[in-house]
């Protein structure tokens, strides 16, 4: 069997991993409102795990994406695995990656709720979400009937163009790391969304005075 080998895209830039001011965050906040996001600013890290649980009705079909934020605050356990919640996640792991392929893929294009992060948010409230596979994006920005996203105050940046080098420069090499570190080749990034507006009330973003995530 060949041994894949993927790009290594280099150490990460770390001057993304600066955090923003409660100035900034109160800003970006705003100008998220201004586009039609529901935001808030969370006091802590605990506070936005307990925000994005109270907004989640027990037994709620619940799709997480594979998230370091999600992770990070103990959110991903918990829907999962409490028994709380109906983890499509759970139902995901259970079929098979070969021969279910197509069905895999409809389970998790439409969930009612669907549960992460972004890898950059301009000033001007423009989200950045990059991936290897997609398999999340067509939720975010449409599929799913509620999206609920969780953000680090270092993912703040400028603008689009300082956005996508973040992921470029900063969220690829920390994930190739961390796919390394748990066995495989790395990881690419395939796709990118932008989230320029969004309309009804259907995505809630928390923005955290900690770092999160990458």
């Amino acid at each position: 069997m060949s041994t894949i080998t993927l790009p290594d895209p280099g150490p990460p830039n770390l001057a993304f991993e600066h955090p923003a001011d409660r100035a900034r965050l109160e800003r970006t906040a705003a100008a998220l409102s201004g586009r039609g996001f529901n935001a808030r600013i969370a006091d802590s890290g605990e506070h936005a795990r307990e925000l994005v649980l109270d907004a989640i009705p027990a037994g709620s079909e619940v799709h997480i994406a594979l998230s370091e934020t999600m992770r990070e605050l103990g959110i991903t356990s918990e829907i999962d695995e409490s028994g709380r919640y109906d983890s499509l996640r759970s139902k995901l792991t259970a079929l098979d990656r070969q021969t279910q392929a197509r069905e895999r893929q409809k389970l998790g294009a439409a969930p009612d709720y669907i549960i992460g992060s972004a890898h950059a948010i301009t000033d001007d409230g423009e989200i950045i979400v990059g991936s290897g596979s997609g398999s999340q994006l067509g939720a975010y920005a449409y599929a799913a009937g509620k999206v609920i996203l969780v953000v680090g105050h270092q993912k703040l940046v400028h603008d689009l163009d300082e956005g996508l080098r973040r992921v470029r420069e900063y969220s690829l090499p920390r994930e190739f790391a961390r796919m390394q570190s748990v066995g495989f080749p790395g990881s690419v990034l395939s796709k990118t969304l932008i989230i320029h507006r969004e309309h009804g009330g259907r995505t809630d973003v928390i923005l955290v005075p900690e770092t999160l995530g990458f």
